[in-house]
């Protein structure tokens, strides 16, 4: 389980520029145009919030999914396309300097003509080792190989803090091996789920002919994958069960490791990702592992090679020729329902994203983030926390023992802002101008060596797990910390013309957001330095009742709201991003309540400083979505969503029913209103 808490799950499709200024409203930062009057925000706030820009913005083809975070990464990127486009041109620029390589591996991903003519050519070494397996422990050693370049090949390994010593890294070993994105895509009897199917093999096929297989020879090849990874995915731990970390938290040492995967030799494999000293790991998922020991055996050593030919491909097609992007991208608009392939120099500034992050994070910052953004998003993060130290000191359902120590975990929490403090060493990773997958190879290679040469080594506790150009923000129970990059601190989620009412809305919501995960259902459950205490932990048993009653209260209400026509959200798993939405809004209005702005301002656009509070936490989420990807994230994202972060939330709030004179029997009633803080 990552120990992070984000705002937002993975990487957000992109907004075109100038899609953000439609319908912008009046200058001082309402956004007035998006909203949609002819909508009852007793009825439905966030269609009258967000439903003007919804119908001014409909998706483009090359999209699954746009919202306003996506406004700000396509901003972003156009920032970063310029940094990388100078640096592709500075000759002057030192070999070996970080400039040279941000430079130079833009180049061999913009260089499409080079990259056609070579085709699979590549991958020609990675394929011959495959087809070298001779035994099982050929087949260890090339999923170790594979793992290191990126590949997701039967396991994942990689680090963690210790959940109960958070000054140490261990090792860890989690399920994986799957093409699709969840174990229900392989086992849910629905008919949506069979077409899902249906079109992977296919894809697998395709892919698997682009190798150089006959037609006959990949259909079956494919059919060979999917039974693995069927078996792989009826092992899996459901992610509902995951959210609990005892689930996921199975110290084990050699000797134990071994008598839960007799035929797979775990010092055998250490050896092989270069830590032969490797004694004690996490093994997360034990019956998962199980079950792939009794497949190392069951499932002939040709439909491995198969499997691993077909991983290999699947990771790296969107860095190869023409054919094979295709036909990634293929599988994408089945999973997704976008149309299109992003432009090339998208594709290729996410990819630099991911290898060379920091780097590019350090030229970003130069330009986007002025100290004086620092102080100002400061100070509404503080007002945030002096709100929840305000509930703790006078909860009165809360015990003075649990009182105190959940005011001891908020002083010790940390906050970080922007970028960090210290810049990541690229000195040792290989970047030239080609072949353009080979420096993905090479990075992917880089990053992995770097994540377990942290094995036991005490815990960098300045290190960040975002770059700063990220458009997102986290909390992380294991650090204890909010950190918020320079990426999200900007326009329309911190604005410095904007009221304080908008700003405190939109910016607070997100940082009492994050804030919240410290006390949401898993959070509550570390201490103050990153610990994972035994249930109830730092809490009575009482209190811990209470509290869980009240996490309860939000599954079962966010159980009621559908995606797709008649796919229920799954309450469990979004418990604790519900609870930290709830906590985090209403936070955010008590600092603002305490702030001088409501009384300060006035009535702006028709909306009173309390009405634009809640317009500028609603803008936050304004999305437009495809059905295909509503049903493929309601599956696997922690996230309720976007509408029932808004509606969900606010249904919850007296302040927001105050505010805009909501009736009692409204839909934005929750006539159950669930309460954390």
């Amino acid at each position: 389980m990552r120990p992070s808490r984000s705002l937002l799950l993975g990487t957000l499709c992109a907004f075109p520029l100038g899609a953000l200024a439609a319908g912008a409203g009046t200058p001082n930062g309402l956004h007035l145009g998006w909203l949609d009057r002819s909508a009852d925000p007793a009825k439905d706030f966030f269609t009258f919030a967000n439903g003007g820009w919804q119908e001014q913005n409909p998706i483009p083809p090359a999209y699954s999914r746009w919202g306003t975070f996506s406004v700000l990464v396509k901003q972003n990127q156009e920032v970063i396309r310029g940094i990388l486009e100078d640096a592709a041109q500075d000759t002057r620029a030192r070999a070996g300097s970080d400039r040279r390589k941000v430079g130079d591996f833009y180049a061999s991903g913009m260089d499409e003509a080079a990259i056609d003519a070579a085709g699979a050519e590549p991958l020609r070494p990675e394929l011959e080792r495959i087809g070298a397996i001779q035994g099982l422990a050929d087949l260890r050693r090339e999923v170790a190989h594979l793992q290191q370049l990126g590949v997701g090949a039967l396991f994942d390994f990689g680090q963690m803090q210790d959940f109960k010593d958070s000054a140490k890294v261990i090792g860890a070993a989690f399920q994986g091996g799957l093409g699709l994105p969840d174990r229900d895509y392989y086992l849910r009897d629905d008919p949506k789920f069979r077409q899902v199917r249906e079109a992977y093999l296919a894809h697998v096929a395709a892919m698997l002919e682009l190798l150089g297989d006959a037609p006959a020879t990949a259909a079956a090849e494919a059919r060979t994958v999917m039974d693995i990874e069927t078996r792989l995915a009826r092992a899996s731990m459901p992610r509902v069960d995951q959210r609990k970390p005892e689930n996921v938290y199975h110290p084990m040492d050699l000797k134990a490791l071994e008598g839960v995967t007799p035929g797979f030799s775990w010092s055998g494999y250490f050896a092989d990702v270069g830590h032969p000293e490797i004694e004690r790991i996490n093994l997360a998922m034990p019956e998962f592992f199980k079950a792939m020991n009794a497949d190392l055996s069951a499932v002939p050593l040709e439909a491995w090679r198969t499997y691993l030919r077909w991983h290999l491909a699947h990771a790296f097609a969107p860095y190869l020729s023409r054919p094979f992007v295709e036909e990634s991208f293929r599988l994408t608009r089945v999973l997704t329902g976008a149309q299109e392939l992003l432009p090339r120099w998208q594709r290729v500034v996410a990819a630099e994203d991911a290898a060379l992050g920091f780097a590019v994070g350090k030229l970003y910052v130069a330009k986007k983030f002025p100290p004086s953004s620092r102080k100002a998003v400061l100070r509404i993060l503080h007002g945030i926390r002096d709100a929840l130290r305000a509930d703790l000191a006078t909860l009165a359902w809360m015990s003075p023992a649990t009182r105190k120590a959940a005011l001891e975990k908020l002083d010790l929490m940390g906050e970080r802002i922007g970028y960090p403090d210290r810049w990541r060493d690229y000195s040792a990773l290989r970047v030239d101008r080609g072949p353009y997958v080979r420096n993905v190879m090479r990075a992917n290679a880089f990053l992995q060596r770097r994540e377990l040469a942290k094995i036991g080594k005490p815990v960098d506790r300045d290190e960040w797990s975002m770059t700063p150009q990220t458009v997102n923000a986290y909390y992380d129970p294991s650090m204890n910390n909010i950190n918020f990059p320079a990426g999200i601190l900007q326009p329309p989620f911190f604005d410095p013309k904007a009221p304080a009412a908008v700003n405190d809305g939109a910016i607070g919501f997100v940082m009492g957001h994050e804030m919240t995960h410290g006390f949401d259902d898993q959070g509550a459950r570390f201490d103050g330095h990153g610990n994972l205490l035994p249930e109830p932990g730092w809490w009575t048993a009482a209190d811990f009742a209470k509290f869980k009653a009240a996490t309860d209260c939000i599954s079962d209400h966010f159980s009621r709201y559908t995606v797709d026509g008649d796919l229920h959200v799954q309450g469990k798993l979004v418990t604790g991003e519900a609870t930290a939405d709830l906590g985090g809004l209403t936070l955010a209005w008590r600092a603002f309540q305490a702030s001088p702005a409501p009384r300060r301002e006035k009535a702006a656009g028709g909306f009173t400083p309390a009405q634009q509070f809640f317009l500028g936490a609603a803008h936050v989420w304004a999305t437009n979505i495809r059905p295909e990807e509503a049903r493929r994230l309601v599956t696997i994202d922690p996230h309720p969503p976007a509408v029932y972060r808004v509606n969900g939330t606010v249904a919850n709030m007296p302040a927001f029913q105050e505010a805009f004179h909501v009736p009692a029997g409204s839909p934005m009633i929750n006539a159950d209103r669930c309460v954390i803080w």
